[in-house]
């Protein structure tokens, strides 16, 4: 037999050469730039179709949003919900339009006019206040017989109630800061209508133009005048009147005298509580003035107190000239 041969398999091995990219991963792209660009375009004509007060609150929104959706208004919707939004007018030139059944009252607050209103209430609490006061003097006996003496008006700062001197019948002792018993009897019977109301009170101690014996060299009428008001706040405190309801304790000697064409007279002689608008209070607390005395710098000898501070008392010792 003959050698059989072997048959030859051959293997054929295909090569794949990469071609040419038929993908559509480039659709995808074009689709995102053709997204943007309507994205953008739509931006430009909301910002271009949008007032420019709105551009303001839109920016201050981004800002605060917190602020603005606690404040309400244009900005944030419709104000007058407790759940902020609605409105289909994108300009606003009409305002806001709220969504839904319950059509609630939309209020316009003029500042001026809650000014005005808040002003008025206060005058009329005041003129109560007033009338209180000359009901308790008319009502109590013991207080009848000084009902001269004690002036009641109400001026720019307030309701202003003096206790004034008269010649047989003076506040206080001859050229000191020592109460007479029914000036006592006086600021006790006014303590508690003074606590009624919420209004703070300033207090201010006068006296004529009569030198002091002796002030030239220490101890004059400006000493007296804020030991006098001092007086005053004590005695009105110990009648039960808040010691945080002082908000001025001052002493003028003669420079706001009551009768001005007299000045020796003994009505110049007094001591002045005034229950304070509101303006005037924050006027003294910001600045310090009061409308009714000149506005200057305190000289070496003159002592003011604010709030609960006390006064520092000086004992006369040389005889006065006429008070």
């Amino acid at each position: 037999m003959g050698v059989r041969e072997r048959p030859i398999i051959q293997i054929k091995r295909i090569k794949k050469v990469a071609g040419a990219h038929h993908g559509a991963a480039w659709k995808i792209a074009y689709a995102d730039f053709v997204t943007a660009m309507m994205a953008f375009f739509l931006l430009m004509w909301l910002i271009g179709s949008t007032a420019k007060g709105d551009l303001e609150g839109i920016a201050e929104y981004f800002r605060t949003p917190l602020k603005v959706s606690l404040a309400g208004g244009s900005g944030a919707g419709d104000a007058s919900h407790v759940i902020k939004g609605g409105g289909k007018d994108l300009t606003r030139t009409e305002g806001q339009v709220k969504q839904g059944e319950i059509q609630v009252e939309r209020r316009i607050v003029n500042i001026k006019a809650a000014e005005a209103e808040r002003r008025r209430r206060e005058l009329e609490a005041l003129e109560a206040l007033k009338r209180r006061v000359e009901a308790v003097i008319e009502g109590n006996p013991s207080l009848e017989p000084f009902r001269k003496q004690l002036l009641i008006d109400i001026t720019s700062e307030g309701l202003r109630i003096q206790i004034v001197d008269e010649l047989n019948r003076p506040m206080f002792d001859l050229g000191s800061a020592h109460l007479k018993d029914y000036t006592r009897t006086i600021l006790r019977e006014l303590a508690p209508v003074l606590s009624e109301v919420e209004n703070n009170v300033a207090l201010a101690g006068h006296t004529d133009a009569a030198p002091y014996a002796g002030g030239a060299r220490g101890y004059s009428n400006w000493e007296l005048s804020a030991d006098r008001s001092n007086a005053l706040r004590r005695e009105l405190v110990a009648g039960g009147l808040g010691e945080h309801k002082i908000v001025r304790v001052v002493g003028l000697a003669s420079s706001v005298l009551l009768r001005a064409d007299d000045p020796w007279n003994p009505a110049n002689r007094r001591i002045s509580i005034v229950v304070l608008n509101k303006a005037t209070e924050e006027r003294i607390r910001r600045d310090g003035v009061i409308t009714n005395a000149p506005v200057r710098e305190p000289t070496a000898t003159e002592t003011l107190q604010s709030g609960a501070a006390a006064v520092p008392e000086a004992a006369a010792t040389a005889a006065p000239a006429g008070r």
